[in-house]
């Protein structure tokens, strides 16, 4: 079972301003820090999503946050956008990893691959 993740950074506060606003519209916000080397993010109590400077960068990074439905996910890209990140592939169906996969995918600062991803279907309204 998965408790934490750290990704290495660069620059600390240029991440911490990035994650600050891509991951808010997840419910994932800045619990902790560790000086200004290393900030832990999460759902209160916990912080399972850390940055951390790095001198040397490691990469192929891919961290997915689950989202609880497709709005959400729409709103982490457009979030993650405006805040600096880079489009690696817009929200929407990916049929090729099953019938109800929508996610999207932006490069953080670092050049990391972060997704939101939910796996519901779509949500049909009522009559």
């Amino acid at each position: 079972m998965l408790d934490h993740v750290t990704l290495g950074v660069r620059d600390v506060e240029r991440s911490k301003a990035f994650y600050d606003e891509a991951l808010r519209s997840l419910g994932i916000s800045r619990l902790y820090a560790e000086g200004n080397r290393f900030a832990g993010y999460g759902i209160r109590p916990k912080a399972f999503f850390w940055i951390g400077e790095r001198n040397v960068m490691q990469t192929g990074a891919h961290i997915a946050f689950t989202a609880s439905d497709r709005a959400t996910v729409d709103r982490f890209y457009e979030d993650a956008i405006k805040a600096g990140g880079r489009d690696n592939g817009r929200p929407g169906i990916r049929p090729h990893y099953h019938a109800n996969y929508y996610g999207a995918f932006v490069l953080d600062p670092d050049g990391h691959n972060i997704e939101a991803v939910c796996h519901a279907p779509q949500q049909t309204k009522g009559i």
